[in-house]
């Protein structure tokens, strides 16, 4: 946004750093809950006599509704934009909560796990686009700070579910569902913020659109195509972590659960610090160039790491990660560029089918490891980031310094 446009719109300008801050706190409690999910497996398991199987139908019944609906949301709220909807989306997370609490048979828990599920699938694709318009033309510092959000949520669920999940039994879900009561509350001002800048945000779409340069839709399919393979094969070893390098750690150099889940959360929180810090620096060098870092700048470190100490091993993840996060937002920025009138589209399938795609990798990993070996699924892994030459194939056109 130029600075003409920032005076005509001073609401937008003083609004924006704090909405986004909103967006970003209610994604931490979004996936906060997420996690919180596979923390009472254990406890189902015993008290429902389930099987893995069905602990697995769970996990799928969650996955479908959180990854796939996120597309068809992004395609609706495109066409009418719904901010008020994230409230009723956070509304289904509330409800599901209370559901897997206090389920009293297997099909119950099902549908609290595809309420939560539901309410996921709401909320990203309208947030995206929202925490586009905060961004005032700053668009990776918005992304950056949106995702910020989601990786701390998502390192925070793990440890809120041992301290409190585990010891206090499944009813304990249903404290949380205040986190989501409070989440609905924000998402409502955030609602009423998007209400007095809608006509703003219109007119900048419309101009933006105008001036986007013409692009066959072959040209916009394949530049897309390539930016979810990049983000699947990010997200593909970041599942490899997430599901495997607890017991990695344990197998190779027999620590302790404590030491490897803490070696896991600094994994985690180097997420976050990568995602914040690459959507800033695209604004400045381009999202091209930051894709090429890194998806491809990580591959040194991931092919060493199978083969070092474990405290190289401690240093090295960290590494990766930091470099790895960093692609998302470049790429989600990219990907909306191409697709400037289709942001929601853009954020349900980047946040949902890719992270879904990346779900079922780690399925595949597993399934691979029980017939070799974690440490070899971990050698196969770190040529991953090779897929990072794939960004040779974008189109140049879209690399500015600034969206």
């Amino acid at each position: 946004m130029t600075d003409a446009a920032k005076v005509q719109n001073p609401a937008l300008q003083q609004a924006a750093l704090p909405v986004l801050f909103v967006l970003s706190t209610v994604h931490f409690l979004n996936d906060m809950i997420q996690s919180l999910i596979p923390a009472i497996y254990p406890i189902i398991k015993s008290a429902y006599a389930l099987d893995f199987g069905q602990i697995g139908i769970i996990t799928l019944t969650f996955q479908l509704t959180a990854c796939l609906f996120q597309p068809l949301v992004g395609h609706v709220t495109d066409r009418k934009p719904m901010p008020y909807s994230m409230v009723a989306g956070m509304g289904f997370t509330l409800i599901g909560l209370v559901v897997l609490a206090y389920a009293s048979s297997y099909a119950i828990l099902i549908i609290g796990a595809a309420l939560v599920g539901t309410g996921s699938a709401i909320f990203h694709p309208e947030a995206t686009r929202l925490a586009r318009h905060a961004a005032a033309g700053r668009h990776g510092l918005g992304q950056g700070i949106f995702q910020v959000g989601g990786q701390a949520g998502g390192a925070m669920g793990p440890l809120l579910a041992a301290f409190i999940v585990v010891p206090k039994g499944q009813a304990s879900l249903a404290w949380f569902s205040l986190v989501a009561l409070v989440a609905m509350l924000l998402m409502a001002w955030v609602g009423r913020w998007h209400a007095n800048v809608q006509a703003e945000a219109k007119k900048k779409a419309a101009a933006t659109n105008a001036a986007a340069p013409t692009r066959s839709r072959m040209e916009i399919g394949f530049a897309i195509t390539i930016l979810v393979v990049l983000l699947l094969s990010k997200n593909a070893y970041t599942a490899s972590f997430n599901s495997f390098y607890t017991f990695y750690l344990i197998e190779k150099f027999n620590v302790t659960v404590q030491a490897s889940q803490l070696m896991l959360f600094l994994f985690m929180g180097a997420a976050a610090i990568g995602a914040l810090t690459g959507g800033i620096v695209g604004d400045i060098v381009g999202r091209r160039n930051i894709i090429w870092f890194s998806i491809l700048g990580a591959l040194p470190f991931t092919l060493i790491l199978p083969y070092v100490d474990l405290w190289w091993t401690a240093v090295l993840t960290v590494i990766i990660n930091l470099i790895m996060a960093s692609a998302f937002a470049a790429i989600m920025i990219f990907a909306m560029e191409l697709m400037p009138g289709r942001i929601g589209l853009i954020g349900g399938v980047f946040y949902g089918l890719s992270f879904g795609l990346g779900g079922l990798a780690a399925g595949v990993l597993g399934e691979l490891a029980d017939q070799t070996s974690i440490e070899f699924v971990y050698k196969l892994c770190a040529f991953l980031p090779a897929f990072g030459l794939l960004t040779w194939f974008l189109p140049k056109f879209n690399d500015t310094a600034k969206a």
